[in-house]
């Protein structure tokens, strides 16, 4: 909606924020409102029997008063994750990364190819960010992977002549597209040894888990 701000001119008013709810949405998801809402509850049930009288919308306000009062506050938590700090960045240079070579066209399809398979097996890595960042050495891996070994080994490809690249010199030497697909091989066998890794704690987890319950609940009900 637009506002006057003098003759020939016209202010439009600023939006409402999406934010500006934020604090009643928070209320109402809190323990305190849950608490009150339990004991209104609980007024009103006793009013639907008969114990709370004609004065039972009191009675139901002042528990839920009471409730509100009562209950423990939310506890603030103001600490950032630490795996998303680590791992959002990565996760965002890859993609840069990713959108350079396929729109570029000094790359072969071949080389598109194994460079969005190595992608894909990277991103994977990426979403266990909370196993990723406890490992550093992996953690260094990927990162050294995404920002340093595979932009060196595609710059230094894509500054060649075409013809060039594709140009094998000599029997025994291999030309620059042999050597680029051989690199991207390199790095994708190490990034499958970081998701095997990565997997393998997941495994452990799964084991764990499977141990307790079995623990737990593997005995006879008169144990429990």
């Amino acid at each position: 909606m637009a506002t006057s701000d003098g003759p020939g001119r016209r202010r439009r008013r600023p939006p409402v924020q999406s934010g500006e709810a934020g604090p009643v949405l928070r209320y109402l998801g809190s323990t305190r409102n849950i608490a009150g809402c339990a004991l209104a509850l609980a007024g009103l049930l006793a009013h639907f029997l008969g114990l709370a009288g004609t004065l039972w919308p009191v009675v139901v306000a002042g528990l839920y008063g009471v409730g509100a009062l009562l209950a423990p506050p939310d506890r603030v938590r103001l600490a950032v994750a630490h795996a998303g700090v680590e791992t959002g960045p990565l996760r965002a240079d890859l993609g840069a990364l990713l959108r350079r070579v396929r729109d570029s066209r000094r790359f072969p399809d071949d080389v598109v190819a194994r460079v969005g398979a190595l992608a894909e097996v990277v991103e994977g890595v990426l979403e266990r960010a909370e196993v990723l960042a406890a490992s550093p050495d992996h953690l260094h891996v990927v990162s050294q992977t995404i920002r340093d070994y595979l932009p060196v080994s595609l710059e230094a490809y894509a500054n060649l002549p075409r013809a060039y690249a594709l140009t094998r010199r000599g029997d025994r030497e291999r030309s620059a597209h042999e050597e680029l697909l051989a690199q991207l091989d390199l790095l994708d066998a190490g990034m499958r040894e970081v998701a095997q890794a990565v997997h393998r704690g997941d495994e452990q987890a799964l084991t764990d888990q499977g141990r307790f319950l079995r623990d737990r609940f593997g005995r006879s009900a008169l144990d429990l």
